[in-house]
């Protein structure tokens, strides 16, 4: 059976997508999201919230830009509050950690509210991390240096340079390694689904870990349209010198952060329905770095990617075990 072609036309178009978390897998549906976790003893627990799109909220799901904006928050939001969620389970099976006074302040001050503000300070702090480093970073170096007309080639370079070491560096973790393992079995249960297959892990098995739809993918895409549109901005520096000219473009290539975005996001949204010689071209990169971000999963993790599957799949809200 082929990887890529549905078997007797029987695909399904779904826009399920999901991330890989500690010891599980998290997969966001129409109307759920659920977070299935292995325990230590064998038992796959499911924690399963209905989706609150920003998208849907703000009835921007018809705009496009600006919809893919808000869908990378909403997806940043939901992968951090799943990420948070086993690792409290993961810790929970360890030993209990006393709170620190700070910890204790802000239970007292937030109550209930602590953990949302926790998840949303995280996505803040994780963005800034990622712009500062792999888009402000590279431009910084590029015009303080001046390469003159290969300025804008140069920063690039760095950019994707910065991030191909970072992806390796943090690919050689033990950790991130079983992370990268259940990204592979969310993957290839996605796949199945989508190919019509019954879900099992002897099936999903055979399905590819490269999926078009990736947030790797996404992070390709962004690196790529970044450097095209970065491309087109003047080198402030040959003409307020390099300090000036240096802020001058990291304030230009903030305010263009969600044009680069939601550019993105239409064309991995494009990308994950098309079969287009083209759209596959576009893809291949984001498919290649997918060889760093996944690895293949074993039959235990397959089970746990497709326990998160079938829990979107269903309306049943009684059992949250599989």
């Amino acid at each position: 059976m082929s990887k890529d072609k549905c078997p007797g036309g029987s695909c399904h178009i779904t826009s399920i997508g999901g991330s890989a978390v500690m010891e599980g897998v998290m997969m966001k549906g129409p109307k759920e999201i659920a977070t299935a976790v292995r325990k230590p003893d064998g038992e796959i627990i499911i924690d399963k919230k209905p989706v609150g799109s920003l998208i849907t909220k703000y009835h921007v799901n018809k705009i496009p830009i600006v919809r893919g904006v808000f869908g990378f928050f909403d997806s940043m939001v939901s992968s951090m509050k799943a990420l948070m969620y086993s690792a409290e389970f993961v810790d929970l099976e360890g030993e209990e950690e006393e709170m620190s006074k700070f910890e204790k302040w802000l239970t007292e001050k937030l109550g209930d509210k602590m953990k949302d503000v926790i998840i949303y300070f995280s996505v803040v702090i994780a963005i800034l991390f990622s712009v500062g480093l792999f888009m402000l970073l590279p431009h910084a170096v590029s015009s303080l240096i001046n390469f003159g007309r290969f300025t804008a080639a140069v920063e690039g370079a760095i950019r994707i340079t910065i991030f191909l070491v970072y992806i390796l560096l943090v690919s050689q973790m033990e950790d991130i390694k079983r992370v990268f393992q259940y990204h592979g079995a969310e993957h290839k249960t996605i796949f199945c689904y989508e190919q019509g297959l019954e879900l099992t892990p002897e099936n999903a098995a055979k399905m590819s870990r490269l999926h078009p739809r990736c947030g790797t993918s996404f992070l390709v895409f962004v690196m790529i349209i970044s450097i095209i549109i970065f491309s087109l901005v003047p080198n402030f520096a040959d003409t307020y010198g390099r300090i000036l000219g240096t802020l001058a473009g990291l304030g230009v290539r903030i305010l263009l952060l969600p044009v680069v975005a939601g550019l993105s996001y239409e064309i991995i949204r494009w990308a994950g329905r098309s079969t287009s010689p083209v759209v596959a071209l576009l893809s291949k990169p984001g498919m290649w770095m997918q060889k760093i971000t996944t690895r293949e999963p074993d039959e235990s993790q397959l089970e746990v990617a497709i326990a998160a599957m079938k829990a979107v799949l269903t309306d049943n809200k009684e059992d949250d075990k599989w």
